[in-house]
């Protein structure tokens, strides 16, 4: 007996009573509703590898088995189940209609219609249901009224639209909204989904705001696909998200629609008609060649520097260092600084503010972070401002952090030894499963290399950075490795007394592991502890891009013992300060203060109102319900 299909574990096998290994049967869908001449009559066809049946009389696509949801730590509501899927209003059919869907279509998909109450109405009005099922249970609900008037049912999960649609089979046409779903359906091309929420327009730094969260959990269904037709709106958020699909899918079994001079799909539905619509499926591009680049693959990254120049990357919020260092994909970064400078502790707080100012999702390698209670530590008191009291525990708040964490840090965690090739085998696999785009190796020295002995240091290094790179070129990520000096210099209190702790700065030059540290990599920021005068010292050591920092350029910090954090230091101070600075602490929650964090809804799915989640920007040219 099957205990598993397409990676979801089954609960009740066989749930109609089919005889096992039978090919034909009857339906449960229409059989005891026809004549009775014809109610034994095997109309349904039952694939047993699959684990769906479909009637050759009726057209219902039944599932025989019943499924085990996803263990989570999160626990989803599940909408109140609908006693039949028959109520369309002829307000709303003469709407669809309008759109080019059928009442068939409506049907097959179980579209419903009803009164709900509505967020931007802020009254109970009539609304089309778009009912999302996962495995034919229904999971959520999205509500369409007039006005651009949306909401998901809250606390339900967000997956998406029509999946059971393409969870066996071997290809899928994935598109940006429900119509354009509809769209491909009544155009004969079946095995079609949607993104719950649509795609937004990329910050005004060029970093990406797609967020594809709800692909976290079913990353297996496109592990199985031997092609996906990316059909997605003909503008720049489609555009963007097609590449983050592409990146998490693979690039292998992607290809692109082309929808000419029309928006999306339901646009050329209603422009050239169903029969036309369907030719986009085998007119669809495969994505280009891997190493093969022409000058149109990159006409609009080409036009749009010509027009705007190079944006600067990523930053963290902290003004001075802002100045000097940000951060782009394709490229990896180095810290260096003696053992117990701090560079680990700094790493921490430059992860947690991308996090939270940008949503960005981090694989972690840490083998001097544990036992990893101890790091989780850490991270939280940075996200929260402190380490919760015993009364804080049980709060919203911390369950706020807690699942903020959750969402955002993930880390390799490896019983043997730790091997570079092993550990970005598995960030490969988190940018899959969880979307990850940035990633921590820490430290270079205990993440060693298998295929080349460090008996050769240069050539040891030079594979190691050529690894680096290809990781991050191939999955369009960055990566912080950590790196610990070969020498170690103490700083000079006066002519004959040096400090017993604090160290000069590095240079590039001398980290483990030879120059080819500073020859290969992109970007290098040192770090000095300074004890006697309490501060910390970080070092623009590298930066190999002039639009994205600067080279050589000191920022002094002081660090927050209450929670890790990093602050600027009131008033004047250069390297010839002597006195101890002082510093204003922020030991605040920042899930409640961070702007840019409020400003582009990074909150985790489980406690964020899921009705804000739907981008209203995508479908502001749709034509508008008419109730």
């Amino acid at each position: 007996m099957q205990t598993e299909i397409n990676g979801f574990k089954i609960d009740k096998f066989n749930v109609h009573g089919i005889k096992v290994g039978d090919r034909t049967s009857t339906c449960p869908e229409c059989s005891e509703h026809r004549q009775p001449i014809n109610q034994k009559q095997k109309c349904m066809s039952v694939f047993w590898d699959t684990g769906l049946g479909y009637c050759n009389h009726c057209g219902s696509r039944v599932q025989l088995h019943t499924y085990k949801r996803k263990e989570e730590s999160v626990q989803y509501n599940i909408p109140k189940l609908k006693e039949n899927y028959d109520h369309v209003s002829n307000q709303a059919k003469e709407y669809f209609k309008s759109r080019g869907i059928s009442e068939k279509t409506i049907q097959d998909l179980k579209i419903t219609s009803n009164n709900s109450w509505m967020p931007k109405a802020n009254k109970e009005i009539e609304v089309i249901e778009f009912n999302y099922f996962l495995n034919g249970i229904l999971t959520n609900i999205k509500s369409r009224g007039k006005n651009k008037d949306f909401k998901f049912e809250k606390s339900c999960e967000i997956i998406l639209y029509n999946f059971d649609a393409i969870l066996n089979s071997s290809t899928c046409v994935l598109v940006e909204g429900e119509f354009d779903a509809l769209a491909y359906h009544e155009s004969g091309v079946k095995n079609v989904s949607s993104v719950p929420n649509g795609f937004t327009l990329p910050r005004a730094d060029g970093s990406s705001t797609i967020q594809t969260g709800y692909l976290d959990h079913y990353y297996q269904v496109f592990e199985n696909k031997e092609k996906v037709y990316l059909a997605f709106d003909n503008d720049i958020a489609g555009n963007e998200g097609q590449k983050e699909f592409i990146r998490r899918i693979g690039a292998e079994k992607c290809f692109t629609i082309d929808f000419k001079d029309c928006k999306d799909a339901n646009e050329y539905l209603l422009k050239y008609g169903k029969e036309e619509l369907a030719k986009t499926i085998t007119a669809a591009e495969p994505v280009p060649l891997e190493d093969i680049i022409q000058i149109n693959d990159i006409k609009d990254d080409l036009i749009d520097f010509w027009k705007n120049g190079a944006p600067k990357g990523k930053t963290i919020g902290l003004a001075d260092f802002d100045d000097v260092a940000s951060f782009e994909t394709k490229q990896y970064t180095l810290f260096l600084s003696a053992p117990g400078s701090g560079k680990s502790e700094f790493l921490d707080y430059v992860i947690a503010k991308l996090a939270l100012r940008y949503g960005d999702k981090f694989g972690i390698c840490s083998t001097e972070n544990k036992p990893l209670k101890y790091h989780y530590d850490k991270i939280f008191k940075k996200i929260f401002g402190s380490r919760p009291s015993e009364d804080q525990i049980e709060s919203e708040q911390v369950h706020q952090a807690f699942n903020f964490i959750q969402d955002h840090f993930i880390h390799v965690e490896k019983q043997k030894r730790y091997y570079l090739e092993d550990i970005l085998a598995k960030f490969a696999e988190l940018v899959k499963r969880k979307g990850c785009r940035y990633f921590v190796l820490d430290p270079f020295n205990k993440i060693k290399l298998k295929s080349v002995p460090r008996s050769n240091v240069n050539e040891y290094t030079e594979e190691y950075h050529a690894l680096l790179d290809e990781f991050c070129n191939k999955y369009d990520a960055h990566i912080f490795l950590v790196l610990h000096p070969n020498k170690l210099t103490r700083k000079k209190l006066s002519a004959d007394v040096l400090s017993e702790k604090t160290f000069i700065m590095p240079t590039a030059y001398d980290a483990k592991g030879g120059g080819e540290h500073f020859d290969m990599s992109y970007n290098i920021i040192g770090m000095v502890r300074d004890f006697e005068r309490d501060i910390v010292h970080v070092r623009t050591l590298k930066w190999k891009f002039q639009h994205l920092g600067k080279a050589g350029e000191d920022v002094y910090l002081k660090w927050n013992m209450n929670n890790g954090r990093y602050e600027l230091i009131n008033g004047y101070f250069d390297e010839n300060s002597t006195e101890i600075p002082s510093a204003t602490w922020d030991n605040q929650n920042w899930l409640e203060t961070n702007p840019l964090a409020i400003e582009n809804n990074i909150m985790p799915q489980s406690y964020t109102d899921q009705q804000n989640d739907i981008n209203l920007d995508t479908i502001l040219e749709d034509p508008d319900c008419p109730f």
